[in-house]
């Protein structure tokens, strides 16, 4: 069992210094594409600067997401539906700055929506929030400590 904890925090050390590049390259490209303002009208160029940091906070969230795997050995639903509702506010975002077809928008807009209530009800019936809400049941209680 050692030996694959050790493979899974080797990999995952590699994973954590592959992110931490990508970040620092998006963080890059995004300075460079402000140079965009010079030869583009400023629409154009905000709109993918905005696209760029969108993009930027998914690599985040991934990487907290990571994190979380590596010090506590799981990973936590509402980080990985965070990363998603990044992802697909960024698709929406770009296809609306693209001027795209209102059916697919809408289509992103419903997956939104469905997401967003995935992250309520993750965050509403969390294990931690069970285990809290029953050492607060006891500590007025009067039963604990």
């Amino acid at each position: 069992m050692d030996v694959w904890t050790w493979g899974i925090k080797g990999v995952l050390s590699l994973v954590i210094v592959t992110l931490l590049m990508a970040l620092t390259g998006g963080v890059l490209k995004t300075f460079w594409d402000i140079g965009l303002l010079l030869d583009h009208d400023v629409e154009i160029a905000l709109r993918q600067v905005i696209v760029d940091t969108l993009i930027l906070l998914a690599v985040v969230e991934v990487f907290k997401t990571t994190l979380t795997y590596f010090s506590e050995g799981r990973v936590k639903v509402t980080f990985i539906v965070d990363t998603i509702l990044v992802v697909m506010l960024t698709e929406v975002i770009s296809q609306w700055f693209k001027g795209g077809d209102w059916q697919a928008l809408a289509l992103l807009g419903g997956i939104l929506l469905t997401l967003g209530a995935v992250r309520v009800l993750a965050v509403r019936w969390s294990p931690t929030q069970a285990t809290r809400a029953a050492f607060m049941d006891q500590d007025s209680s009067g039963e604990h400590g």
